[in-house]
């Protein structure tokens, strides 16, 4: 057994050594000159940090997690060589011999040898954000291989430390996403909705319309497969754009039950057919985000479908601002209400984003409005105020910060209602409410709960936002929280 070790050992030294004299010998046009340096960029993550920022500024919602995970996996990658692999394999760096003096780097490295941290670094990246964003990967893998390979153009490793370097990255990649997965999994559970007795009860999915948002941020990969598998007699129905609202009030009205796949604002569309059709609602999580499935308790496609055959179900509540006299339809939202600056965050950012993407957008919409920003003055309740944000949930979100938290329970029966008043400048104002979190006051920021309220005064081309979606404020308006008045479904464990 010693001895067949000894010559394997033996065998991998012979092949990294005259392939790395190979490599030494040959000529590549332009590499003398492109590969020393795209390693060196390479040095502490630094190309990657500046990959991800530039993908973080100018990507999508998508391509900003997926920056986060290639992040995230390169951590992990350079902790694992740092603290285990360069320690564990002490080998010694490649003679020098052979390898032109052009190409060598000015500083040489003092490490063991084994494994490659910039290829672990390259490929850990590079998985990441291929596991999130297929896309995105493809256009960096090519840069990854690169810097892989210039470790063995410019002497400092053997092709083994190279790719013992790469299949640590990739398997980094791969724990980053388990990891991300096992947290949302986590951050799924049911909450304390009332039980819905008495829901359909659709086994094979007879009776139940599933309207698809094609245009919706994941819609191609929601687990429709699944859907068609487990409920295999259901009818689905695609579409998008303008058509969208009218093809699911036409579904809710012949259906038993109303599905959708799509984001929180198809959800919401959906959510809006159901009620006035009076029928169940099942969704299909098939967004970016999925903050309502999330906060429902629904980790995918499986959970519905199992939901939908038992005729598992609660009622949740729902919020409901109604226009004065003349003022059109009462529109509704799931997830939250809003009135000053995010929604003419919202505004600029649709505006802009087809014409120079949505990152540069954002950024170019939170500095108009930070900038340029008048508080809304309009009523409170009869009382007049002057607000930069006023914020309604439907139920309490829990936790403090910037960034939105969970909701334990959608059929809580009341808004949460927060708001940021006038005066100093709009920034630090609404970063100090967001600190300061539910159920607080301050002569910043008021969160209180309650079941309505009156809006009035409100000046004309005031925007309003509800559940990701953009309209104009009419002068008046009530908002009101509806309790259980929504049946959907959701496994009871």
């Amino acid at each position: 057994m010693v001895d067949q070790e000894l010559t394997w050992r033996g065998a991998v030294a012979r092949w990294d050594r005259e392939l790395f004299d190979m490599v030494a010998r040959r000529h590549w046009p332009g590499a003398d000159r492109v590969l020393p340096r795209l390693g060196r960029a390479a040095n502490h993550g630094v190309l990657w940090g500046g990959a991800a920022a530039a993908i973080a500024v100018f990507g999508s919602a998508g391509a900003r997690k997926a920056a986060v995970r290639g992040v995230a996996s390169l951590s992990l990658a350079s902790a694992t060589i740092n603290t285990v692999g360069k320690w564990s394999v002490r080998r010694a760096r490649p003679l020098l011999d052979g390898v032109p003096a052009v190409r060598r780097l000015s500083t040489q490295p003092q490490t063991t040898s084994f494994p490659s941290g910039h290829s672990a670094s390259a490929f850990a990246f590079t998985a990441g954000l291929a596991l999130e964003s297929p896309g995105w990967g493809a256009v960096v893998a090519p840069v990854a291989a690169s810097v892989a390979f210039s470790r063995v153009y410019t002497g400092v490793h053997y092709p083994s430390d190279v790719l013992a370097g790469a299949a640590l990255g990739v398997a980094a990649g791969f724990v980053v996403r388990r990891l991300a997965r096992d947290a949302q999994e986590a951050r799924v559970m049911p909450g304390d909705e009332r039980t819905a007795v008495g829901a359909p009860v659709l086994p094979d999915g007879e009776g139940l319309t599933v309207v698809v948002n094609t245009g919706s941020g994941t819609a191609a990969s929601a687990g429709l497969d699944v859907l068609r598998s487990r409920l295999p007699k259901a009818e689905l129905v695609e579409c998008g754009g303008a058509e969208l609202t009218a093809e699911l009030a036409a579904a809710a009205s012949r259906a038993t039950v109303l599905g959708v796949c799509g984001g929180d604002g198809t959800i919401n569309a959906a959510a809006t057919a159901a009620l006035r059709a009076g029928v169940p609602l099942a969704v299909f999580p098939g967004g970016t985000l999925n903050h309502f499935a999330l906060d429902l308790g629904l980790a995918g496609a499986a959970d519905t479908c199992r939901a939908v055959a038992a005729g598992e179900a609660v009622h949740i509540g729902v919020g409901r601002f109604t226009p004065g006299p003349g003022g059109g339809e009462s529109g509704y939202f799931l997830n939250n209400f809003s009135i000053g600056a995010y929604p003419e965050l919202l505004g600029h950012r649709l505006r802009w984003g087809p014409r120079i993407g949505g990152g540069p957008a954002a950024l170019l919409a939170a500095w108009r409005v930070l900038r340029s920003q008048r508080p809304v003055r309009l009523r409170l309740a009869g009382r007049p105020r002057s607000v930069w944000l006023l914020f309604a949930g439907n139920g309490t979100y829990h936790g403090t910060g910037p960034t939105p938290r969970r909701r334990d329970n959608l059929g809580e029966g009341l808004l949460d209602l927060r708001i940021v008043y006038g005066g100093g400048r709009p920034g630090p104002r609404l970063l100090a409410a967001a600190f300061a979190g539910p159920l607080s006051r301050s002569p910043v920021h008021t969160a209180t709960r309650l079941r309505s309220l009156r809006i009035g005064d409100i000046p004309s081309g005031t925007p309003l936002a509800y559940d990701g979606e953009y309209a104009e404020a009419p002068a008046a308006l009530v908002l009101e929280e509806l309790p259980d008045a929504l049946t959907v479904y959701r496994p009871r464990t």
